[in-house]
């Protein structure tokens, strides 16, 4: 059985992954508008893939006995003034969400909830990669600096991204 404490920080957690999602899709959403489909690519696989931590989280706490307990997803920012902007927003997105799990990695410790342990786990080790892309993806468009060539060469790169 879940307590209490370790549910309403899982379900806190799904809204963010959710919340996560629907700003993803919303960066989705300013590419395809700037006819830069390949950013738009990476961008909807990142929303998919926000979408599918929500669920594991969801499914977790089904599995324990918990309640899942959606709430409002606030709506997300629709627009930028650069790719770079955007990007670096990503980064620090992902610094948040990362936070975010360490904080409840640390409730499940203290709380000695070894299933959620083992579970956040994996969404830590996940948190590694998805910092390291955001930050490889800025340090790409710092480099060419909004060029238009070298944007729609990183946007060629981005759409090859497999979800």
């Amino acid at each position: 059985m879940i307590t209490k404490s370790v549910q309403d920080a899982m379900n806190d957690q799904i809204n963010k992954e959710f919340f996560s999602s629907y700003l993803y899709l919303s960066m989705a959403a300013y590419f395809e508008e700037k006819n830069l489909p390949g950013f738009a690519h990476w961008l909807r696989n990142q929303a998919d893939e926000e979408r599918g931590h929500g669920m594991k989280l969801y499914d977790h706490l089904v599995e324990r006995g918990g309640r899942v307990m959606l709430e409002a997803i606030e709506a997300p920012k629709t627009d930028w003034k650069s790719s770079l902007e955007l990007f670096e927003e990503v980064a620090e997105h992902e610094a948040k969400v990362t936070a975010s799990i360490n904080a409840l990695y640390e409730l499940a410790l203290k709380e000695n909830d070894y299933a959620a342990q083992v579970l956040l786990q994996w969404f830590i080790t996940e948190q590694v990669e998805e910092e390291k892309n955001a930050a490889e993806i800025v340090s790409n468009l710092r480099l060419i600096e909004e060029r238009g060539t070298a944007v729609l060469m990183l946007d060629h790169r981005l759409g090859k991204r497999q979800g």
